[in-house]
């Protein structure tokens, strides 16, 4: 068996694990400083949305000699407004440009083969009414909503409430950290866009519940033993299926890299862009919120309720009587021991016999819960040479 899959064994185990639970606050604490840093993002510097959002044209043109850079500076020249430019692979360039109405598209048009020095009919133009945009908008706003109410109707009728209120934080967590990156990173929102968020919060709610299954199964009939609380079973439902999570993250994350870092930016794939970014910071994302907030936020939920109390309150009173027993048990030299001969090398301490009615430190000794001793009877005459009895 492979090192990885002998610590997923052990950890399945419970023979070791991390303390997730028991830092949450490090991690809440974490969450919160980057999605601040997220909503400060979005709201300084704002999105970059696309033309299917706001409205405009866009320009395909035909295999031409202008670079990406000279191909912008016409677009913005002849339009008077930001334009897009992404090299195609056959050489020719898709131009976008937001505001651009039915009217000046055409004189846009025109100008632009004059200053890219090709035919003005084999350049194709799309134009993208603002109401159709506005349209696109509220339909995604309005699946979004519906996959929230729908995920947490699933998690409260197959787990319970505090579980999909914790899922529910875990995905808004998710959704406003990829937001975050697109404003600061300045990537364009586009359909493409819309579709990964909606294909990362299935993923993280995947693994979301794969954890609350494990902790399902393990809190059965919680409150009849006193050996865990509630949040150490919730520590060990994680750990339990940590190396699952890992590992099935790092196999999703490596083909959206290649789609992000080796098709967008090596070989200019920019429309790649759009959906692999949200993907990829998605799945990162996702995996975090399901092992750092949602379960802990499952076990404060759980924790607050009488009975999880009480049975905190039984097991710490367990441990510590454990302790007591442990700290009042006696330091026994097995040297010492009855029938060894002295074998510790020293004198061996007498024994006090009170006349085989155990009353001496003999019989108080068993009842510590340490080594039981052998009464004073039995160790007579053992050691002597003739071995019989006086």
């Amino acid at each position: 068996m492979s090192r990885l899959g002998t610590l997923g064994a052990r950890l399945y185990r419970g023979e070791v694990g991390y303390d997730f639970v028991g830092h949450r606050k490090l991690w809440y604490g974490l969450s919160i400083l980057i999605t601040i840093t997220a909503i400060v993002g979005v709201v300084v510097r704002g999105l970059n949305m696309g033309i299917e959002f706001e409205g405009g044209a866009v320009f395909t043109t035909p295999k031409t000699s202008a670079s990406v850079q000279q191909t912008t500076e016409a677009a913005e020249r002849v339009s008077g407004h930001t334009a897009i430019v992404q090299e195609l692979g056959d050489g020719g360039k898709r131009v976008q440009i937001a505001t651009v109405d039915t009217k000046t598209s055409t004189q846009v048009k025109e100008e632009l083969a004059d200053e890219l020095k090709v035919n003005p009919e084999k350049i194709d133009a799309q134009l993208v009414g603002p109401s159709w945009g506005e349209q696109i908008a509220n339909k995604a706003w309005q699946g979004l909503a519906i996959f929230m109410v729908l995920v947490v109707i699933y998690l409260a009728i197959a787990f319970e409430w505090r579980m999909a209120l914790a899922a529910l934080i875990a995905l808004i967590h998710d959704i406003t950290i990829t937001v975050g990156v697109y404003s600061l990173v300045g990537f364009e929102v586009t359909p493409g866009t819309v579709i990964g968020l909606l294909t990362i919060l299935g993923y993280s709610l995947y693994d979301t519940v794969v954890v609350f299954d494990g902790l399902r199964e393990s809190s059965k009939n919680v409150t009849k033993q006193t050996r865990y609380t509630y949040s150490e079973i919730a520590n060990r439902s994680i750990n339990g299926t940590l190396v699952r999570s890992i590992n099935t993250t790092v196999v999703a994350l490596l083909p959206v890299a290649g789609l992000l870092f080796i098709g967008g930016g090596m070989l200019g794939g920019g429309m790649l862009n759009d959906i692999a970014l949200s993907l990829f910071v998605g799945l990162a994302a996702g995996a975090y919120s399901s092992i750092f907030i949602a379960t802990p936020l499952v076990a404060d939920f759980k924790e607050r309720q009488p009975e999880m109390k009480a049975l905190a309150k039984r097991v710490r009173n367990k441990r510590l009587k454990a302790a007591e027993r442990e700290a009042n048990e006696p330091d026994d030299d097995p040297g010492d021991e009855p029938g060894d001969g002295g074998g510790g090398g020293g004198v061996r301490p007498p024994v006090s016999v009170d006349n085989g009615r155990g009353g001496g430190p003999a019989a108080a000794g068993a009842g510590v819960g340490g080594q039981r001793r052998q009464p004073a009877s039995r160790g007579r005459g053992r050691g002597r040479p003739s071995g019989k009895r006086r």
